[in-house]
């Protein structure tokens, strides 16, 4: 039997029941794909289920404010995926009359959709004999084939395409597709995969050579940058707050915070209104506290920010202020979520 039936035949005795897997609908299928990028289905699946009943069509989707987009989105985390979301059902509605292009390249032409995502939806709903590679599909070729390039290599990318062409069922593409990532996520899993219990054993490289830990490989990832936030909580007697809207192409781009200074490095109360005075323009405050005492480490994927939230309190009109009862309406990095969960006033 070839490789390609046994993955067919554990994708139809194994596979999960997945709603967007009950759906040939372009737009619920590329909803799924970009949400589950960087995301653990678990994860996703609650945030599907809730886009669907606010934007119950691309249309739905393509005339909804940024701001109603992000907050959805909120804790889902790499927020350029709604933006790019909210973009592309904008170009389908405005440059394809509202219908998903069909073909594997007028798919990729839209933003934010590389060449995994545009294999799957062509796939997915049109039977486009196009293979996906996803992180799953690397590991699982890496280690049957015994493949040592680095997979976030341009040769080690380009091979892979390859190779997962040859081995694709182009005639049961989308359950081909669907069988080889649903076998990387749960048979051939990145940690303690069933080898033993696996229909691929008997010629898998990796298992023969005693290599399926070390594969697939990747190349170095770039250190973390270390940065220093300071939010300014500022708090008066009418329970008002100051929040902003981050601008710019950084991190949280569009998303809600309060005043921020960051820092060169980590700023202790002793300094803090010498330090806080000399650096930016802010209202007046009578009193200030710091809300924790030791940073809160938040990770990104190539930064680690550690956070302090200092409290300011003022009997003073917050120019700009907003009731504290209403910032839970704006989108805000998860980060300030869980803050303004925790701090009682």
């Amino acid at each position: 039997m070839s490789f390609s039936h046994k993955i067919l035949d554990w994708y139809h005795a194994h596979k999960r029941e997945l709603p967007w897997r009950e759906t040939r609908d372009p737009y619920k299928i590329w909803l799924s794909e970009i949400m589950l990028q960087q995301t653990r289905v678990a994860q996703g699946m609650p945030y599907y289920h809730r886009f669907l009943e606010a934007f119950p069509t691309v249309h739905d989707l393509a005339q909804a404010p940024e701001e109603m987009v992000l907050k959805l989105w909120q804790g889902l985390g790499y927020y350029s995926r709604a933006r790019n979301l909210h973009a592309t059902a904008k170009m389908v509605v405005e440059q394809f009359d509202g219908e998903f292009p069909r073909t594997y390249e007028e798919i990729k032409s839209l933003k934010g959709v590389g060449d995994y995502t545009a294999s799957a939806i062509a796939s997915f709903c049109f039977d486009v004999p196009e293979p996906v590679v996803d992180g799953n599909v690397y590991r699982v070729l890496a280690r049957y084939f015994g493949v040592d390039l680095p997979i976030n290599s341009p040769s080690g990318t380009k091979y892979f395409k390859e190779l997962a062409r040859e081995v694709m069922d182009a005639d049961q593409i989308r359950d081909y597709n669907q069988g080889i990532m649903e076998f990387g996520a749960i048979q051939c899993a990145p940690k303690k995969p069933y080898c033993l219990l696996c229909p691929l054993n008997e010629g898998c490289v990796a298992l023969k050579d005693n290599k399926v830990d070390s594969l697939p490989v990747k190349t170095n990832k770039t250190k973390a940058r270390i940065r220093h936030f300071n939010y300014m909580v500022y708090l008066n007697d009418q329970n008002q707050t100051i929040m902003e809207q981050r601008k710019g192409k950084g991190i949280w781009q569009n998303l809600y915070q309060f005043p921020l200074l960051e820092s060169e490095n980590e700023i202790h109360p002793d300094a803090f209104q010498q330090h806080f005075t000399s650096e930016m323009a802010l209202e007046p405050f009578e009193s200030f506290h710091l809300f924790n005492t030791e940073p809160i480490v938040h990770k990104l994927s190539h930064q680690h920010l550690h956070t302090k939230f200092w409290i300011l309190k003022t009997s003073h009109k917050l120019e700009n202020g907003t009731a504290w009862d209403e910032i839970t309406k704006f989108p805000v990095p998860v980060l300030i979520a869980d803050f303004i969960r925790t701090l009682k006033i």
